[in-house]
């Protein structure tokens, strides 16, 4: 790619679009698996959507585009209306972050016939598909950590005895507190960074192997 691509300036115009997606497309499964599985919650709410306005958390979102972790406002779920309500949350949880790493699968397949292009336009859609990919993968895999309220934290509930719930619960807002902190001093880049480079390399391996 041409050396403008690399300026903070570009890539952080092209991670914008990149991040709206990502976060929609997060959310929006998360509320069309509750939808499968009998809860309307999500759909009365207008949640049923890739309109980004719908589902953006401001502070998510900021830290989403300048450390490419991040989350966005939560889905409303009623667990009253599944029929089997611990583990259908645990599907509507782990929903958000597989769409994640499915839709870097398909950015990836759009980016690798793209990125040695010679056009200045054609090269910057590649460029955007490839924040797509790394911004998805780090999208999934932060809101993998079983913390609340992130959805790991919801799908490890689903295996723990409930009186864990309750101290999930008590100590929730202190613990979202932590994590931000954690998030801000980059005490946890390294170990995202880890998990996000292994499963590009395994999502772009898919790729190479099929596009040949």
């Amino acid at each position: 790619m041409f050396s403008y691509l690399n300026s903070q300036l570009i890539q952080l115009l092209v991670s914008v679009p990149a991040v709206l997606l990502c976060l929609s497309v997060h959310e929006a499964c998360h509320g069309y698996m509750a939808y499968a599985l009998g809860d309307p919650t999500a759909k009365h709410a207008g949640r049923l959507t890739l309109d980004p306005i719908r589902h953006l958390d401001p502070i998510g979102t900021i830290c989403l585009l300048f450390f490419h972790v991040g989350w966005a406002k939560p889905v409303p779920v009623n667990p009253g209306n599944f029929k089997h309500p611990r583990r259908d949350i645990a599907l509507v949880s782990l929903a958000g972050p597989v769409s994640n790493f499915l839709l870097a699968l398909v950015a990836l397949f759009l980016y690798y016939p793209l990125r040695l292009a010679e056009s200045s336009i054609v090269m910057t859609i590649a460029l955007m598909l490839y924040m797509v990919a790394v911004i998805s993968i780090g999208l999934g895999v932060f809101n993998l950590i079983p913390v609340p309220p992130l959805d790991g934290s919801k799908i490890l509930l689903s295996f723990l005895p409930r009186k864990y719930e309750w101290k999930f619960a008590q100590y929730q807002q202190f613990i979202q507190f932590g994590l931000l902190i954690l998030l801000v001093l980059g005490v946890l880049n390294t170990p995202i960074r880890f998990f996000v480079n292994i499963i590009y390399q395994g999502l772009a391996s898919i790729v190479l192997a099929v596009l040949g």
